[in-house]
């Protein structure tokens, strides 16, 4: 099977449950059903963020792949990185069913999972089980379990365990799900965590780099503590952002008004003028990858412009099916080189000057 009938077949899975739907599919994929892109990407699309060459700037966030399971099949479909999880110390079931919506009117989806996965030691071995060397970059995303949670043991144990095999490590405290968590994005409570995983790190024989992940719904005000935290603590970037507890006034799916993260279309403005923001803080001291609503070329490119150097997509993966990876990498480089650049790296940021 290819990647394009792999997506003609993805309105058949819209008449299931979501979360049934979704299951299926990662299995689908860990099975290798969707087949890969063999195509070779276009030469503008090669950068080198993080200390890390990427054959292209397109990514999977998290969330898809909690597990691990199908990281090298997703890889195979043309990513340039793909990031697994959130993974946590510990097992655990998440918020009870149903917990993922779709919102096909609004193409998003409000999802209130909870963190489901099956901890870090199963996370970790089947990073280790991958045949290198891996197509793409491979990301890790940890966590914190909803219950018997202590940030600071808990964020530089999870980087000690999945860093002998990622090549960059996200912290992620915005889920908004996890009860407390993205309390934890405030200046003091994040410096400490941040300053716990720096000493660790400090210790490992290979120390892959560590971004942050971060709320579309910070206060103002808030943003450049935490821009300043993160610089002085050695984070190499920022994921720029994760799902937003907010509901717009355009939704119009009879879901929208169900409790949790939404992600998809409606979150590209206000993902997109964070990132914006983040961008003209950090002044280059951060790589920013930018994440939310991305579904084609024309949104991953105002990424980019707005100052990311890589972009995630989820909710249009999801909705979409495999050929939206290569459609997206097509449309970007034709995109590029019709403003004139060269190379990726050169429109990084280039609204901002």
């Amino acid at each position: 099977m290819t990647p394009a009938l792999a997506s003609a077949l993805m309105p058949l899975m819209r008449g299931l449950d979501p979360e049934q739907a979704h299951n299926l599919a990662l299995k689908a994929l860990a099975l290798g059903l969707a087949g890969a892109d063999a195509t070779p990407d276009d030469p503008v699309l090669a950068t080198t963020a993080l200390g890390l060459a990427f054959r292209n700037p397109i990514g999977l966030a998290a969330g898809f792949d909690k597990n691990a399971v199908a990281v090298a099949p997703l890889m195979r479909l043309g990513f340039g990185f793909v990031e697994p999880g959130t993974t946590t110390p510990r097992p655990q079931a998440g918020n009870p069913q149903p917990r993922l919506f779709r919102l096909v009117e609004d193409a998003a989806v409000i999802n209130r999972m909870g963190m489901n996965n099956e901890g870090v030691e199963a996370f970790a071995r089947r990073l280790a089980a991958l045949r290198r060397p891996l197509p793409a970059v491979l990301g890790a995303n940890i966590g914190i379990n909803k219950e018997g949670a202590d940030p600071e043991r808990d964020y530089p144990a999870l980087y000690r365990a999945v860093a002998p095999q990622a090549d960059y490590v996200t912290i992620n405290v915005s889920s908004p799900n996890t009860p407390g968590l993205r309390d934890l994005q405030g200046e003091a409570k994040l410096a400490a965590i941040l300053a716990a995983v720096a000493a660790t790190r400090a210790e490992q024989p290979h120390q892959p780099p560590v971004l942050v992940k971060i709320a579309p719904d910070l206060a103002d005000d808030a943003v450049p503590a935490l821009v300043e935290t993160c610089v002085a603590h050695g984070v190499a970037g920022l994921i720029v952002s994760n799902t937003t507890i907010g509901r717009p006034a355009s939704l119009r799916s009879a879901h929208k008004g169900e409790t949790g993260g939404l992600s998809g279309q409606p979150l590209f403005e206000p993902s997109t003028a964070l990132l914006r923001r983040v961008h003209g803080l950090a002044g280059g001291r951060l790589t920013l990858i930018g994440c939310g609503g991305v579904s084609n070329g024309a949104q991953a490119y105002a990424k980019i412009r707005a100052g990311a150097a890589l972009v995630q997509f989820y909710a249009a993966f999801a909705y979409a099916g495999p050929a939206l990876v290569g459609r997206v990498k097509q449309e970007l480089a034709a995109l590029l080189k019709r403003d004139g650049f060269a190379h990726l790296h050169e429109a990084v940021g280039a609204d901002a000057r």
